[in-house]
């Protein structure tokens, strides 16, 4: 008896070669499907991602910070939502709380360990206006919230005093403003300008700046408000210019060189926290 030979042809190396083409293009498909999903779970989002420090610590009320209602998300809260603009990827602190002053006008969120002041109204500030400093644990000022500020008018630059600024982050934010004359969208900014060296300052602004090849006398951080809250400024200073050797820094940043600058805005944990804060920002009322 003679067995019957197999139906199936031998395998041939141009057999291998298409069966291992045709895996390679299905999991391409499947890579390529994939990137697409998480491409389009991210289209359209205007929300800034933050990163959370990891930590085994629970939210608490600041010493001094009436009205803080504590949370230990490190998501942040959506009382000040970003329209566009990349945030600070630096990593934030792991827990939060909401701070609400005791007339309930305004609100927003901040580290669970740092402290929030009432201090008197700046001078020239309108009746019932804010003034809430923000410090880290230790004291060391952060911020401040003050309303019912005058706005100041666009003042011409003398071009010998003028020195070069550069935006190093800058993101929309929806808080209440009032158009007119060199108002621009509200936004968060860093922004440097070059002394004897390079002072940086973070903060809201809605105020173009008066600049001419890329050189500025002041940056102000300041927001045309509504009726009923005025000028506000949520910011390090509401007025930025060069310090002289002489003059006192702080609350402004200072570098030796732009790249120091900019790794500050990419990696620091401080200014990333400083930036959540700010652009949670709520008014409560009007």
């Amino acid at each position: 008896m003679v067995a019957a030979s197999s139906t199936e042809p031998p395998r041939t190396s141009q057999h291998h070669a298409r069966a291992a083409r045709g895996r390679s293009a299905v999991r391409a498909a499947a890579v390529l499907a994939l990137a697409l999903a998480v491409a389009g779970c991210g289209a359209g989002s205007a929300a800034p991602t933050w990163t959370a420090v990891p930590s085994a610590g629970t939210a608490s009320a600041a010493p001094g910070g009436p009205s803080a209602g504590a949370s230990s998300s490190g998501a942040p809260t959506a009382s000040g939502s970003a329209s566009g603009g990349t945030p600070s990827p630096g990593a934030t602190s792991a827990t939060w709380k909401t701070y609400t002053d005791p007339a309930k006008k305004v609100r927003f969120d901040l580290p669970a360990d740092w402290i929030v002041q009432s201090t008197d109204p700046a001078a020239g500030a309108a009746p019932g206006s804010l003034h809430i400093e923000v410090k880290k644990a230790d004291g060391t000022f952060v911020a401040a919230l003050q309303t019912g500020l005058p706005v100041p008018t666009s003042a011409p630059c003398d071009p010998a005093q003028a020195k070069p600024y550069s935006v190093l982050n800058s993101v929309p934010v929806t808080v209440p403003f009032a158009d007119g004359p060199s108002v621009i969208t509200p936004r968060f900014v860093f922004r440097v300008i070059q002394g004897y060296k390079y002072f940086g300052s973070f903060g809201l602004t809605a105020l173009a700046t008066s600049a001419q090849d890329g050189k500025a006398c002041r940056l102000l951080n300041i927001v045309p408000g509504p009726a009923g809250i005025g000028g506000y400024s949520f910011a390090d200073s509401v007025e930025v210019v060069p310090p002289s050797p002489q003059a006192q820094v702080a609350p402004l940043s200072s570098f030796d060189t732009l790249a120091q600058a900019s790794a500050y805005v990419r990696d620091s944990g401080d200014f990333a926290d400083a930036q959540r804060m700010i652009m949670s920002l709520a008014f409560t009322q009007n």
